[in-house]
């Protein structure tokens, strides 16, 4: 059975997939060093947790999946380490089920967490990502409130919860929480903090280059009214991943370099993010980083509430959603 196991828990857009990408490109330099990445690509860990999370959207693809990682696990002798930001926000019962499948392994976690000036515009295009068609007003001005998209930020989000839940389950004396740095850092000292917090010997690992994901102003602005327009045309979850989400945002808008969603925190945000650090503080797991890293960052950019939709851009529009309907069919 493994010494140990280690379980990246997230949170989303946290640099988890830059990690993920890093711990990959160094799978053989932790194997020499006693280090186990159940699975042979990351998506195998994907896939597992969302068979022991239960997550519907994987039903079918993820039977199977958790216990095959438990396998690699029992019959590794030093860490194992899983990294899927699903994890995150899980509910006390099903953290539970995780330590139990997991024993007598002891569990050790670490939850990589970023500002809330930055995440509320990344996870905005998330929301775009997977098919959402709410504005960015709209979206902006369910904080604070109780609408369907705030509650779903802060699901996901909500780091003084989430930390508390694991360290009420494992304790606090096995919980490390890495900050993301500040905007303009090196993307290698998310790295540095990321191997200093799990123990893992591999700072001197290769690197990877950032993985530039975003979606510019005016793409996130082209990807919604795409989302608008295929509403009607009832595509399956699966299908919207490969065709649009992968194909369209990721492979065609993504990096495009236009200009940036800016966004600037308000009071009420920086207010929010104090009550959080003050909550994360409590919980007395150990700071990987500092916590002044949360305080809020302004992101420099343009509105997108300004970008036209004009004819130019629906024309696009009109000529992305007959080619994701051809490559349906096909």
């Amino acid at each position: 059975m493994a010494s140990r196991v280690v379980l990246h828990v997230g949170l989303m857009k946290s640099g988890t997939s830059y990690v993920q990408r890093r711990l990959d490109a160094n799978r053989d330099l932790l194997a020499e060093r006693g280090v186990l990445l159940p699975g042979r690509r990351w998506r195998d860990q994907m896939l597992a947790v969302s068979d022991v999370l239960g997550r519907a959207q994987q039903a079918g693809k993820s039977e199977g999946r958790w216990q095959a990682l438990l396998d690699e696990v029992a019959a590794h002798e030093g860490t194992a380490l899983v990294s899927m930001e699903f994890l995150g926000p899980a509910k006390p019962e099903s953290i539970q089920r995780v330590l139990a499948s997991l024993a007598p392994a002891p569990v050790e976690v670490v939850l990589t967490l970023r500002d809330l000036g930055r995440a509320i515009p990344a996870m905005w295009q998330e929301g775009l990502q997977n098919g959402g068609t709410l504005a960015w007003a709209e979206y902006v001005g369910q904080f604070p409130g109780a609408q369907q998209a705030g509650r779903m930020f802060w699901l996901q989000q909500g780091m003084g919860r989430i930390a508390a839940n694991w360290t009420d389950a494992v304790g606090a004396d096995r919980v490390a929480l890495v900050t993301v740095p500040p905007p303009g850092a090196d993307p290698g000292l998310l790295w540095a903090r990321f191997c200093e917090a799990t123990g893992v010997p591999a700072a001197d690992g290769v690197d990877v280059p950032p993985a530039n994901t975003s979606l510019d102003a005016v793409s996130a602005v082209l990807l919604r009214e795409l989302n608008l327009r295929l509403r009607g045309d009832h595509l399956r979850t699966g299908e919207y991943h490969r065709l649009v989400k992968f194909e369209v945002a990721k492979q065609r808008l993504a990096g495009r370099g236009g200009p940036p969603i800016g966004f600037d925190p308000t009071p009420w945000l920086r207010q929010r993010a104090l009550e959080i650090e003050d909550r994360l503080r409590a919980t007395g797991a150990r700071v990987v980083g500092g916590l002044g890293d949360l305080e809020p960052a302004r992101v420099p950019g343009i509105d997108p509430g300004t970008v036209p939709v004009d004819a130019a851009m629906l024309t696009q529009v009109e000529a992305l959603r007959a080619d994701v309907l051809r490559r349906r069919a096909g």
